[in-house]
């Protein structure tokens, strides 16, 4: 039995051993396992995990379901603040409830509108129901594939960038091994962290990051609340 994705043809007796053989993050000892792993693979790491303990700041778990109400709450908070994300989000749980793909078609564009969902977000949300509807986006097997895999699956639908794929692994599907190079904060971050010039762009970052491989998925919410000591507390996180 095979899977086609993309243009490439993997057997799905391959896709199920490496994801067996990955272990998700689900509650705290997964964070201090994998913080513990990346003080030894990389020692700069240790100053960093020092500062945000010092800071009384906690690296955070932060885990939703990987279903569709965790993908919108992310498309939601695309390109805005966290606090117009909240309040955008919640108005539109109030429109859709309980939170389902036919629920959200359901609401319409007019309980759309009501919960200020912009025309571009109100679209990619539509989409994602009509994946989900045809049979062609299954949220929770997705979360079972290897990254790449998942990642190819998630930014062929209209609307969803890496940024976006990369964050639902990352807090839906607890994948331990995804670093959002092309979020801001952590560009930031670990500009500050290693005394850099100028901010690390998408690729560049990626090169730092696969050192702390397979654990880039702490490595991120490190960084992310190291960005928070810099804001004074503020959180960094996007969800």
């Amino acid at each position: 039995m095979q899977s086609r994705l993309g243009s490439g043809t993997i057997k799905v007796s391959f896709i199920n051993e490496i994801s067996l053989s990955m272990k998700p993050i689900r509650n705290r000892s997964d964070i201090e396992e994998g913080l513990e792993y990346l003080k030894n693979c990389d020692p700069r790491l240790s100053i960093i995990i020092e500062r945000v303990e010092n800071a009384g700041i906690e690296v955070p778990l932060r885990l939703s379901p990987p279903d569709f109400k965790g993908l919108a709450s992310i498309i939601v908070s695309q390109q805005v603040s966290r606090a117009s994300a909240d309040a955008i989000f919640g108005r539109l749980c109030e429109q859709v409830s309980p939170f389902t793909a036919e629920n959200y078609m359901k609401a319409g564009e007019e309980g759309w509108r009501i919960a200020g969902l912009s025309r571009p977000k109100q679209a990619t949300l539509a989409g994602i129901c009509s994946a989900i509807d045809e049979g062609v986006l299954d949220l929770s097997g997705l979360c079972k594939l290897p990254a790449e895999l998942a990642l190819e699956q998630l930014t062929a639908l209209k609307g969803i960038g890496p940024w976006t794929a990369e964050v639902y692994l990352l807090f839906c599907a607890g994948h331990p091994d995804i670093f959002p190079a092309g979020d801001l904060a952590l560009q930031e971050a670990v500009r500050k962290a290693f005394n850099m010039r100028e901010r690390p762009d998408d690729k560049k970052l990626r090169t730092i990051t696969k050192k702390w491989s397979p654990w880039q998925g702490i490595a991120a919410r490190l960084f992310w609340s190291y960005y928070a000591v810099l804001r004074d507390g503020r959180e960094g996180t996007p969800v």
